[in-house]
């Protein structure tokens, strides 16, 4: 579902290279977390999944589909949640919904019944009539990841999806995530809560200073570490 070929992007006129050599394939199916510190590179290469930079070498294909030649097939099968909900304030969040769903060509009666399902799960429904700009943080936050799954994504990509969730909505999420790769769909996220990512994901990459320094399932990793007990342990003891 998801296949990073040598991916490399640099900064400050190539002297920062902020993704080195990156190979990745993830399969449908499966919930992919990606993990590193702070400035390992994470974010960075997930804006280049999505098209959003383009790499400096290499290629992303998503479903067989190359990002950068067939740009707009390829998004059509994703949903990208970022790190910071940064929406239309001036909107409402049911104009905002509305929206979303016009760019993918949701039908109206799918639209009506994804929206319904998804605010009244994150508890969002009665303030969808307001203006976003009057949205807590994580009240956009759960906006956005109803947007995002209104078009029923192939591919699910989230750059640290539980931060300003409460605890009851970041379960919920965390049931969605496990549902969707039941059905055989893919899950792409980056978190820095690591007991959240040893629980939930099938396999995990680390990436530290550009470079996947391990990757595999949490048995694999075990086998690979000197610390054998939590994903934390394995993680600093790599990444230190």
């Amino acid at each position: 579902m998801l296949k990073l070929k040598n991916i490399s992007k640099t900064y400050s006129k190539g002297t920062i290279k902020a993704v080195d050599n990156i190979d990745l394939d993830i399969k449908s199916g499966e919930i992919f977390g990606f993990l590193g510190p702070n400035g390992a590179g994470k974010t960075t290469t997930i804006k280049m999944i999505v098209g959003l930079l383009k790499p400096d070498t290499g290629q992303v294909f998503i479903d067989n589909i190359d990002v950068w030649k067939n740009s707009l097939e390829a998004k059509a099968k994703i949903s990208y949640v970022p790190d910071n909900p940064e929406i239309y304030d001036k909107l409402k969040g049911i104009e905002y919904l509305n929206f979303i769903s016009d760019m993918y060509g949701v039908p109206k009666n799918v639209r009506e019944e994804k929206m319904n399902y998804y605010s009244e799960m994150f508890n969002i429904k009665e303030a969808l009539g307001d203006i976003i700009g009057s949205y807590s943080h994580g009240m956009k936050q759960k906006l956005v990841l109803t947007s995002a799954l209104i078009h029923d994504p192939q591919l699910f990509i989230l750059d640290e999806p539980m931060v300003g969730l409460d605890p009851k909505s970041a379960f919920q999420l965390k049931e969605i995530m496990r549902k969707r790769c039941d059905e055989g769909k893919t899950v792409f996220f980056s978190t820095h809560v690591l007991e959240v990512a040893e629980k939930l994901c099938d396999r995990i990459a680390i990436i530290n200073k550009g470079k996947i320094i391990a990757m595999g399932t949490m048995e694999e990793l075990r086998s690979h570490a000197e610390e054998r007990e939590s994903l934390e342990n394995i993680f600093l003891g790599l990444t230190e």
